[in-house]
């Protein structure tokens, strides 16, 4: 962290101090923020199973699944946009017309029984108002914390694992009371107050600045760094598989990443963020190999349950890591910027991941999960080898490994 330090040094003077009460305020909002976009995300089995069997059941798994594939890609595509935006003008121009953009397709979610209209509100129209709060949450966060900045990020992004395990509770219930398309709507409502909590108290630490019409959106030349290039790639193949990947047990898996994201990340930020994230990507690999392909050919939910906690926790963690990596490669007045970048490469990772490993499973017959398990736990293993490859110039290019 010592070289992250020196490298924001030259405007330390006209920031306000290093985490303080406004920087653990906007650790709350960003948990806020998260919780109302992302941890909704995860409820997308929910309204899978439901759409199969009731309006959209003239479609297969596959062609159904695009409306969430999409929607988690739309997450991480508008970043450059969105990175750029924040780092010249601050939180607010991002944030608010988002989270008003993510209420009102909820809404429009609650009135749709046609693919398209499905396709537009929950798909496009949430998927570009999520991402919008997802990228302010993150760099705001990353912003205000330096020394500690993997504990705050890991912090905030436990948002979206209480999400995960909320959200699908929460609708099964409430349909029950008042049927799907009530239920949308509540939970509309629902997350129409988390946001508007998180509208309040997510804060940009660095001020504000002259639009510059120089600035590229997708900055290329950052991939001439080899270390953030490989990053990039491993992240990758580490992402396609935990955006594509349904757990076996989501609520599980959504418990157990709650102390993935804050474990690791503190840990990280004593022996290096590039070293944790390395590691949990190979334990998420292994995991599949080890923990979940043996119970395809002999079936147990005690060990189902057993490898989703497991992989929540270190899925978590690589997810929760990848800011303060990112972060490392330049300054705070820029990271906004770089972190853009890299998030419209992911986007394409989300927009695949889900469709072709649906694809895989449907080639099985939909009961063999051998050939799933297979393909995620080589992406993952593969991803964690170029991960291995950063961490490794990074280190030698500081003389330190703690990196």
């Amino acid at each position: 962290m010592a070289s992250t330090d020196k490298e924001s040094a030259p405007t330390e003077s006209i920031l306000p101090p290093e985490e303080g009460v406004q920087g653990w305020i906007c650790v709350v909002g960003g948990f806020l923020g998260l919780f109302g976009t992302f941890g909704f995300l995860n409820a997308v089995g929910v309204f899978q199973s439901i759409y199969e069997e009731t309006s959209l059941k003239n479609y297969n798994s596959s062609e159904v699944s695009w409306i969430f594939a999409v929607q988690i890609c739309l997450m991480w595509a508008g970043g450059p946009l969105w990175g750029r935006i924040i780092d010249t003008y601050g939180a607010a121009p991002v944030l608010y017309p988002c989270s008003l953009l993510c209420v009102f397709s909820l809404c429009m979610t609650s009135l749709a029984d046609e693919y398209y209209q499905i396709f537009l509100a929950q798909g496009l129209g949430f998927g570009i108002g999520a991402g919008g709060v997802f990228t302010t949450s993150m760099v705001c966060v990353g912003q205000w914390f330096v020394k500690r900045r993997g504990l705050a990020v890991g912090i905030a992004s436990c948002g979206s694992s209480f999400g995960g395990v909320i959200f699908p509770i929460f609708l099964n219930k409430v349909i029950e009371d008042v049927g799907f398309y009530g239920a949308v709507r509540y939970t509309a409502l629902f997350v129409g107050v988390l946001l508007a909590s998180a509208c309040l108290m997510v804060r940009a630490r660095v001020p504000r600045k002259t639009w510059n019409r120089k600035t590229p959106w997708f900055d290329v030349t950052l991939f001439k760094q080899k270390q953030f290039a490989l990053l990039t790639v491993g992240t990758y193949l580490v992402m396609f598989v935990t955006t594509g990947l349904d757990a076996a047990d989501k609520v599980y898996g959504s418990a157990a990443s709650i102390p993935g994201r804050i474990i690791p990340p503190y840990l990280a930020d004593h022996i290096g963020h590039f070293n944790v994230l390395t590691t949990c990507s190979l334990m998420t690999g292994g995991s599949m190999l080890v923990l979940w392909l043996p119970f395809n050919f002999h079936p147990s939910h005690a060990g189902i349950i057993v490898f989703a906690l497991v992989y929540g926790f270190v899925s978590g963690a690589v997810v929760s890591l990848v800011m303060p990596c990112v972060a490392k490669s330049g300054s705070i007045e820029t990271l906004g910027q770089r972190f853009g970048t890299f998030q419209l490469v992911i986007s394409v990772s989300c927009l695949t991941g889900l469709p072709l490993m649906g694809g895989i499973l449907s080639r099985q017959g939909g009961t063999d999960f051998s050939g799933l398990q297979i393909f995620a736990a080589v992406a993952s293993l593969l991803g964690a080898g170029f991960l291995v490859c950063s961490t490794h110039l990074l280190s030698q290019s500081r003389g330190n490994w703690r990196v």
